[in-house]
């Protein structure tokens, strides 16, 4: 159990560090770069979704997408079916963000296949959906 441990931190270390760099060059933070992530994968969500996809809670949410806003990556609209609800969705410039992110997402998750053989890779995707399913 130790060495799994060790192995997950060493690998959540290395993952925050390459992410940290990705986004060091852009004026975001982390926050709103999975904030992006999450609306460009979607699309247009109301705040509590967005706080659901994202594992934490409607407050943290509300910050980080007021600071998009600022920054004009993502927009509010109320819904036309529920006056009370604010839909969220990234802009032109949101959108670009999105592309340039998930292209380094993708090409993270190609490096990584890259050292695995099929076998393993098919592994490593069922594990890795049973740990989402089962714990987030």
């Amino acid at each position: 159990m130790e060495n799994l441990t060790q192995e997950l931190l060493r690998f959540f270390n290395g993952f925050s560090s390459w992410e940290s760099s990705v986004i060091r060059a852009s004026d975001l933070t982390v926050s709103e770069a999975h904030a992006i992530e999450v609306l460009g994968q979607y699309g247009q969500l109301n705040m509590k979704n967005v706080a659901m996809k994202l594992g934490v809670t409607t407050g943290t949410t509300t910050v980080t997408i007021d600071r998009l806003e600022r920054k004009q990556y993502a927009k509010r609209e109320l819904s036309s079916q529920d006056r009370r609800v604010y839909l969220i969705s990234l802009t032109e410039k949101g959108l670009q963000a999105y592309e340039e992110h998930h292209q380094f997402h993708s090409e993270l998750s190609k490096q990584v296949l890259g050292v695995l053989t099929e076998e393993e890779s098919e592994q490593l995707l069922k594990t890795l959906q049973k740990i989402n399913a089962e714990i987030f």
